[in-house]
C-alpha cells in the first residue's frame, strides 16, 4: 500500500472527500448505510465538501447526489462527464473521439458482443442486449431501445457516445480489446473483466471511453475546481476503474471486498464491506476528517 505521508514526513491535511458509489457508498442491498448518511452530513456541517466519483451516467447519480443533498460536481462514466448536481449543467465532457467511431462499429459488429451506447446522459440498447438490462440499469435509469445500436447514424454525428459498454463470451471480449489497442491506442481506451453474476456465468464485459481519461483526470478536475492539491483529497472505491484515482488522491481506501490489485494500489484497506456498509464513516474518521 501507499504511503500517505509528505516527503518531510508529517501527514498530509485534507480538504475534499470522493467516494465511488456502487460497492461503495451503496452496499450490495442497494442502499447507503445509516452511518455512511450520517458522516456526510457530518463532513458537510463542517464546511468539508463531499462528492461522487463513478462508473454511473449522470442519470443514474443525480438521485444519489439528491439524496444526500450534495451540493458538489460529479464525476460520472469514470471522469468522463463532470455535473453540477443543484443546476443539471455540464461543467466537462470528454466523448469518444469521432475518428475511431466507424473503427469502433466495424470491430463490434465483426466480433458480435452484445452493445450498449452511452450518450446524451442515455443509455442505447437493441433487441440483442435485452437480457443484459438489469446488470447495467445502475448506470443509467434513462433506457432507449433502437433497431441497431451498430447502424445508428446519429452516434457518428451529432450524438456522439461518451462510452460504449459489450458484453459477450471471454473470446469476443478479448477480441475487441485486442483490436483496439492494436489500432486505436492513443484514442480510446478499455477495460475488460469477468461478470461475477450467476445468470451471466462465463461472460466477460468490456468498457470503451476515450483516451487518457478516468477517475484520476477527475480528481485533478475536482482539485482544480477548489483550488486545492490533489494530495489534499481522500478517495474511496472499491474497484479496478478506482485505482487510477487513488493513484491521485492524498489519502486512498480500498473496502474490504475489493481485488486484492485495488488493494494493493490504495494507501489504506477498510475494514467496512459492501454488506455492512459504513465505509465512508470509517474512511472519514481514519483520515481525521472527522
Amino acid at each position: 500500500m501507499r504511503s500517505s505521508f509528505t516527503g518531510l514526513g508529517r501527514p498530509l491535511s485534507y480538504r475534499l472527500l470522493v467516494t465511488d458509489i456502487d460497492g461503495t457508498l451503496l452496499g450490495t442491498g442497494g442502499r447507503i448505510a445509516a452511518r455512511d448518511t450520517r458522516a456526510v452530513r457530518a463532513l458537510m456541517q463542517k464546511g468539508v465538501p463531499v462528492t461522487l466519483c463513478t462508473g454511473r451516467m449522470y442519470s443514474g447519480t443525480r438521485g444519489i447526489a439528491g439524496e444526500l443533498k450534495m451540493r458538489e460536481p460529479v464525476a460520472c462514466i469514470d471522469g468522463s462527464h463532470i455535473v453540477d448536481p443543484l443546476t443539471n449543467r455540464e461543467l466537462s465532457s470528454a466523448p469518444l473521439a469521432v475518428e475511431a467511431l466507424g473503427g469502433l462499429f466495424e470491430t463490434l459488429s465483426e466480433t458480435r458482443p452484445s452493445t450498449f451506447v452511452f450518450a446524451g446522459d442515455r443509455l442505447y440498447h437493441d433487441a440483442g442486449g435485452v437480457r443484459y438490462l438489469p446488470y447495467l440499469t445502475t448506470w443509467s435509469d434513462e433506457l432507449i431501445e433502437i433497431d441497431s445500436v451498430l447502424e445508428h447514424e446519429g452516434f457518428r454525428e451529432q450524438n456522439r457516445p461518451a462510452a460504449l459498454v459489450a458484453i459477450g463470451r471471454e473470446e469476443q471480449i478479448v477480441s475487441v480489446q485486442f483490436a483496439l489497442e492494436e489500432n486505436f491506442p492513443s484514442l480510446l481506451q478499455a477495460v475488460c473483466f469477468p461478470i461475477h453474476r450467476p445468470d451471466f456465468a462465463g461472460y466477460w464485459g468490456i468498457v470503451i471511453r476515450a483516451a487518457q481519461v478516468d477517475k484520476g483526470t477527475a480528481i485533478d478536475w475536482l482539485a482544480r475546481h477548489y483550488g486545492i492539491l490533489p494530495e489534499e483529497i481522500v478517495v474511496v472505491g472499491d474497484w479496478l476503474n478506482d485505482v487510477p484515482m487513488f493513484r491521485r488522491a492524498g489519502r486512498s481506501f480500498a473496502m474490504a471486498q475489493a481485488p486484492d490489485v485495488v488493494k494493493q494500489a490504495a494507501t489504506d484497506v477498510l475494514a467496512a464491506d459492501a454488506k455492512s456498509g459504513g465505509g465512508i464513516a470509517e474512511a472519514a474518521e481514519r483520515a481525521g476528517l472527522l
